[in-house]
Formats: structure tokens, sequence, C-alpha cells
């Protein structure tokens, strides 16, 4: 099976050890992690996810383990889904600070070069300008 690696960037209003704390926790709008019909979450080296994501009437399985966590510079996990095929892929977000906020770069290697893997850079492009929302001040 061929596979593919995606990158996305976001540059966020708010220095990296807010976002990275966003990122990391399921309760806060903005996460990933956020508004699962299911998680499980166990922010640690070699701990555990699960998060069941309802979509268009079917529910997701997104399930793997946490390789690297380097507050608030780095947070690197596997990352498994129907959408992956049975493959373990990787997802690397690194938090680089920048002048007025932090810039965020996800990439997604390992995953299936198919439509489906494919479409993992629209779903974290759509992730991420979440995550941007929550840090623009309301009015």
């Amino acid at each position: 099976m061929k596979l593919t690696t995606l990158t996305v960037t976001q540059f966020i209003s708010a220095p990296p050890e807010k976002v990275f704390d966003v990122w990391m926790d399921p309760k806060a709008p903005g996460s990933f992690w956020y508004g699962g019909h299911r998680v499980i979450h166990q922010p640690v080296v070699g701990g555990l996810f699960y998060v069941a994501v309802k979509h268009k009437g079917k529910i997701w399985p997104h399930f793997g383990r946490f390789l690297k966590l380097q507050r608030p510079r780095r947070a690197e996990y596997t990352w498994m889904s129907p959408a992956t095929k049975g493959v373990e892929s990787v997802v690397k977000v690194t938090f680089t600070p920048r002048k007025k906020g932090t810039l965020i770069t996800l990439r997604h290697s390992g995953l299936p070069d198919d439509k489906m893997g494919r479409r993992h850079k629209d779903g974290w492009t759509w992730i991420l300008s979440n995550l941007a929302e929550k840090f623009v001040p309301k009015s």
C-alpha cells in the first residue's frame, strides 16, 4: 500500500503554552478531543486515546498512543481510524512561538495514499481552524 504525508499549518493569536494546553484538554472547546461521542484520554507518553466522532450519522473511532509530549512545543501520537485501514500512522504537532502568537504545524505521516487518507487534510484544517477560533477575542 502506498502511503502519504500531509502537513497543515495555522497561526493562533495566543502563546504556545495556552495553545498546547487547549489542544491537549478534552474538556476545552477547540481541542480535537472535545465533543467526541466517547473519549478516553491518557496524555502521558505511552498513554492511550480513543475518540468516537459522530459524522453524517456514523460513528468514526480514532485511537492511538502518545509517543512524545513536550509542553509547550510538541505532541506526537500514533493514529488509527477506519480511514487508515488498520495502518498505524503518526501525527506530530509542533507549537512554534511567533510574534503575537503561535504557529501550529501538524504533520500526519503514514496515511494511505487514497481518497480517505488524503481527506485527513480537510479534517485537520477544520480542526485547527476551530482551535484558532477559540482564541479570537469576543466583542
